[in-house]
Order: C-alpha cells, then sequence, then structure tokens
C-alpha cells in the first residue's frame, strides 16, 4: 500500500514536472513584442517609435487562435476534402476566368512554363477567383498568432517581420493589406516571405498588386512554381497500384520524389508504362469512398505541395485545373 501510494505520488511529481517542462518550452517560443521591435530597428533600421504605436493599435483575435487550435486535428478524407473543392462553380466559374484573362494567361504560360489551368486552379481553390481573399488586416493577424500562439510563434514572427519589410519596399500603409486569418494575402494567397520572394509586376504599372490586379496575381502564381522547379511539359500524377506488402516501406519514405519509377517499380510499385521509368516519383495514397486508391506523384505534383503540403491540396488543385481545362478546350476546338 505505502509502495503504491509512493508511486503514484512519483507519478503525480513526474507528470506536474512534464506539464511544466512543456509550459517553460512553449513559453520559450514566445519572444516579448519589445524584443521583436528592438530586432526591426537595430536589423532593418526600422523607427522605434513608429513601431511601438503601429502594435499598440493591433488587435489580437481569439476567432485565429481557436482556428489554429482546430488545425492540429485529423484532416479530412479525400473524397470529402474533394468534394468542397472540385465542383460545378469552380470548374465554370474557372473556365470563365480563363476566358476573361486569357491575354495574361497565355503569357505566363509563354514566360514561366506553367500551364494556365494550373494557375487558374490555384486562384480557384484559394479564393474561388478572388471573391474571397479575407478581410482580417494582415498586421493584426500575424502578430495574434507571432505572440499569442507559441507552437507556431517562430515561423509567424518571420513573416511579420516580411511583412513590415514589403509594406516598406511596397510603400503600403501596414494597416491596409487584408487577408486570411494567417496573414495568407490577395487572389492567390501569398504570406509576406512569398510575396517578396514570387510576387511580380506582371503588368508593368510599377507595383506588385496581388490583391486588385489579376495579371499581377496570375504572374505571381506561375513565377512561385516555377521558382520551386515546375517541369513544362512532364506529368504530375498518375493512377498507379502497389504490391500490398511493399505499400507501408513506399508510403514511409520522405515525402518527396526521390526515387526514379524504376526503383520504385523494384520496391513493390506496379507502373506498366516503362517510358517515365527514369522520372522521380513517390507514392500517395488518398481515401476514396471505395477504399484507399494509389497514385505516383511526380515532381510537379510535389510543387502544388509547396503551395500547401497536403496531399489533399495538391489533388484538388489538379484535379479542378483538369476539369476546366476540359471545358475550355471543348469550347475552344
Amino acid at each position: 500500500m505505502i509502495a503504491t501510494t509512493i508511486l503514484s505520488r512519483t507519478g503525480i511529481i513526474y507528470c506536474f514536472l512534464l506539464l511544466l517542462l512543456s509550459s517553460w518550452n512553449a513559453a520559450a517560443q514566445i519572444v516579448p513584442l519589445e524584443t521583436f521591435i528592438n530586432d526591426m530597428v537595430n536589423r532593418h533600421g526600422f523607427n522605434k517609435l513608429e513601431l511601438t504605436q503601429l502594435f499598440a493599435n493591433t488587435r489580437v483575435y481569439n476567432s485565429i487562435l481557436k482556428i489554429m487550435n482546430r488545425t492540429t486535428g485529423k484532416p479530412r478524407p479525400w473524397y470529402r476534402y474533394r468534394s468542397n473543392f472540385i465542383t460545378d462553380r469552380r470548374i465554370n466559374e474557372g473556365s470563365e476566368f480563363w476566358q476573361q484573362h486569357a491575354a495574361a494567361l497565355s503569357r505566363a504560360e509563354a514566360t514561366y512554363g506553367v500551364p494556365a489551368e494550373i494557375i487558374i486552379a490555384i486562384i480557384g481553390v484559394e479564393t474561388i477567383y478572388g471573391k474571397n481573399t479575407g478581410d482580417i488586416p494582415v498586421l493584426d493577424a500575424l502578430t495574434t498568432i507571432a505572440f499569442h500562439y507559441p507552437r507556431r510563434a517562430e515561423f509567424f514572427r518571420s513573416e511579420l517581420e516580411e511583412f513590415l519589410l514589403l509594406t516598406r519596399e511596397e510603400k503600403l500603409n501596414p494597416r491596409l493589406p487584408t487577408g486570411s486569418y494567417a496573414g495568407a494575402m490577395g487572389l492567390g494567397q501569398f504570406m509576406p516571405s512569398s510575396f517578396r520572394k514570387y510576387a511580380i509586376d506582371f503588368d508593368g504599372d510599377g507595383k506588385r498588386d496581388i490583391w486588385n490586379n489579376f495579371t499581377d496575381a496570375i504572374g505571381s502564381v506561375a513565377n512561385y512554381f516555377h521558382g520551386y522547379g515546375w517541369q513544362t511539359g512532364q506529368p504530375v500524377i498518375l493512377a498507379t497500384q502497389v504490391r500490398p506488402e511493399a505499400i507501408n516501406s513506399l508510403l514511409s519514405a520522405e515525402f518527396k520524389p526521390l526515387f526514379s519509377l524504376k526503383q520504385l517499380k523494384q520496391q513493390g510499385l506496379l507502373f506498366q508504362d516503362e517510358r517515365l521509368d527514369n522520372q522521380l516519383g513517390m507514392l500517395i495514397d488518398l481515401e476514396t469512398e471505395l477504399g484507399t486508391a494509389y497514385w505516383v506523384g511526380f515532381e510537379n505534383f510535389y510543387v502544388i505541395t509547396r503551395y500547401n503540403r497536403s496531399e489533399n491540396y495538391a489533388m484538388a488543385v489538379y484535379q479542378l485545373a483538369q476539369e476546366i481545362a476540359n471545358i475550355h478546350y471543348a469550347q475552344t476546338y
């Protein structure tokens, strides 16, 4: 009885120490706002008084923190995820978007090698072709997560830094840009770091406007994909089969196309087309209503996941793109 009590108390103390350590680690991820401001002053030459006044007027969104906690749950199965994005509305409006912005899309495809339908599908999935770009001040969204959500604080502090730099570079009032709950901006929902690296002035008016300028948004999405290595004219993803005993080992590999199809076949992939043996690929599993389906994702599929690291997301973009292209080319020829 005494031993049981001691063990019980020891367990309680151990759990308490673990909880304390966890809380300490979480708190350690939060850098004080004043430290961040001083860092921006010292490293980038910002005015301390102006930044202090700017942040004094920011709002903390509890709704954002609730969403961030909710997004840590188990992802939806593919067949449910698909039904939200591969819809008649998105397909038809995507076809209309192509007609309305044909010149910019054609020039983007010629310049960066990214198919028009992929560019359209990204904008369609992200914002329904600009109809839902988000109405939360980007400054508030980034500040909320950077200083009130320890698990992702470091990443969002970095994005907040990038945001302040881009607003200075673009001569924007940092209070004005709006976006998603996570600070993603414009028709293509670029994070600030992506804006600084990939957003372009595609119409030559001297501004990089991805909020209201469809030409700039189209060129910027194409540039983003080009920057991440889109391979013009190469496959994205193809259905396949796999030997049952090889499934776990193939799926446990790093989420990146590191092996040629010839090597994957040697490991248990059942893919018939020998013409693609030298292509790098990876096994993708997606849950359908009839069971698990298997696909080979190529480098271009991986590039789509650089926009959102999700197999479901990349497949939704790809399939929406195919549906839009089917309508477009049927109407054209």
